[in-house]
């Protein structure tokens, strides 16, 4: 029974890690990276569409993404759908593609992304708490039940912290890493 709680705390905190390096592909460093158009949907005939699902997408350069639209003529559409995104991204097209040019960041954008950083790191660090809180009134509802002893619960329970710290030093490599990226130039 004690295992299986384990064993579900690091499944879930595991999923908290993926979904914070999910969401961290998201945030725009120096180079052109497709995960940034992940999200953006296009008006397709009246239908909310993944750009990535109506389009051939490409990074010919560090710092330019191609998009080549199956149909030209929602191309006008493809444009207004990455102004519309919070990417903060100009499109041009030439009639058959539309061409995304990542300018370089600035010093003061940086630091403003490193924030963001800092901010997505810290939600994942209060829902892999969050997590162990669970964890821990499992632990506790179970000897209040009879089912596990004093010692055992505050056994586990030290186990249980031990894999929060383990995957708060992971979040926090995470997010250091990402951090030295944007820093880059």
């Amino acid at each position: 029974m004690i295992e299986s709680t384990f064993n579900e705390t690091r499944d879930r905190m595991g999923k908290s890690i993926a979904a914070l390096e999910k969401e961290l592909k998201r945030v725009r460093t120096g180079r052109a990276s497709l995960s940034l158009l992940d999200g953006i949907k296009v008006d397709y005939y009246g239908t909310p569409t993944p750009l990535n699902q109506m389009a051939s997408l490409s990074v010919p350069e560090s710092r330019l993404i191609n998009i080549q639209p199956w149909d030209v003529s929602v191309i006008k559409d493809i444009e207004k759908a990455i102004l519309k995104s919070s990417l903060g991204l100009t499109p041009s097209n030439d009639g058959k593609l539309v061409r995304i040019s990542i300018p370089p960041l600035t010093e003061q954008r940086r630091k403003e992304l490193v924030k963001v950083v800092s901010k997505i790191g810290e939600d994942s660090k209060i829902a892999v708490r969050n997590i162990r809180r669970d964890s821990n009134e499992l632990l506790k509802g179970l000897k209040n039940d009879g089912e596990i002893s004093e010692d055992d619960s505050f056994k586990a329970q030290d186990q249980v912290q031990k894999i929060t710290d383990e995957y708060i030093k992971q979040i926090d490599e995470i997010c250091k890493e990402k951090e030295k990226e944007i820093i880059e130039f």
